[in-house]
């Protein structure tokens, strides 16, 4: 990497930790989204670093669909214990067992959408005013049009025709009871951007990132791994592939990339020629031209 490149990326942690801490300053009781995707680990990475050498001042909350890869399970686990980290678990299982939501049906069924029902259970029942995301504003067109502080309704619900101006980086996080903020310290940060920088500060991830042998089945123009929670019929071949994942979600519904990558270099080197999205290959976003606005409005990440 250029020495430009590396003070570029000065310039983007400094932004992120400025947010971090204005977060910090402003609420009362905000916490991480943690997924144990590589931006949520990149976001607390970034936390850490903002308050070091005291602990990490935020919680983590993870919304736990049950149809989770067990490695990132293990992962999540793992680097909780190393932070001495309080974890703050929500059950979409639990919602569905309560009927808050009803399970979806059919071979492409997932449990994606009904993980809004059980965040917003969770910020309620902990009185969370502030959740951080790792979200970026390249990962999508809905995305794109977030600000760094998101304001949510007291329904949880996003609206981005009533976002509010953030003039010389000064941030408005006033609300009234029942509404909350989402926060987005590395929304101008890209993919590669992200790569270069976890390979800067050599920050372990999951497994599931790097090239591996994988039983996978070929369905909506990606590789979906075998699992027992993905319904399969006659038409579904179970094959051997090397795969990797360029984003984590629910098992049933996050498709690999044939790929020889077993490094962060050569996950870069890969990145750097693609065409398509890292969210290209999530079943999810392709089930309309507005899915994404369409959950987020509801409450969605």
């Amino acid at each position: 990497m250029s020495k430009y490149y590396l003070n570029y990326l000065d310039e983007l942690e400094s932004e992120a930790i400025f947010i971090l801490r204005e977060v910090f300053a402003k609420f009362e009781r905000p916490v991480i989204l943690f997924s144990g995707g590589k931006d949520s680990i990149l976001v607390t990475h970034l936390a850490k670093k903002a308050f070091h050498p005291a602990k990490l001042p935020f919680e983590l909350l993870h919304v736990d669909t049950g149809h989770n890869f067990p490695e990132t399970i293990e992962f999540r686990d793992t680097l909780v214990n190393h932070l001495d980290a309080q974890l703050i678990v929500g059950s979409v299982q639990k919602s569905i067992d309560e009927g808050r939501v009803a399970e979806e049906k059919g071979k492409n069924a997932t449990r994606n959408a009904l993980q809004i029902t059980t965040l917003l259970d969770t910020i309620e029942e902990y009185k969370i005013d502030c959740a951080i995301g790792g979200a970026r504003r390249d990962e999508e067109k809905s995305r794109a049009k977030e600000r760094f502080f998101s304001h949510r309704d007291e329904f949880g619900q996003w609206d981005p025709k009533n976002q509010r101006p953030e003039l010389w980086n000064m941030f408005n996080g006033k609300h009234f009871e029942g509404e909350h903020f989402r926060a987005f310290p590395i929304s101008n940060w890209t993919e590669m951007d992200v790569w270069h920088y976890l390979l800067r500060e050599k920050i372990e991830l999951p497994s599931l990132y790097f090239a591996h042998e994988r039983e996978v089945v070929w369905r909506n123009d990606s590789w979906i791994p075998n699992s027992k929670f993905l319904k399969l019929n006659d038409k579904d071949v179970i094959q051997k592939k090397r795969i990797r994942f360029r984003t984590l979600g629910d098992i049933t519904i996050t498709g690999g990339i044939e790929s020889d990558a077993d490094t962060i270099e050569k996950i870069a080197a890969e990145v750097a020629a693609m065409r398509q999205t890292e969210r290209g290959n999530r079943a999810d976003d392709k089930r309309s031209e507005t899915a994404m606005e369409d959950r987020k409005r509801e409450g969605y990440f």
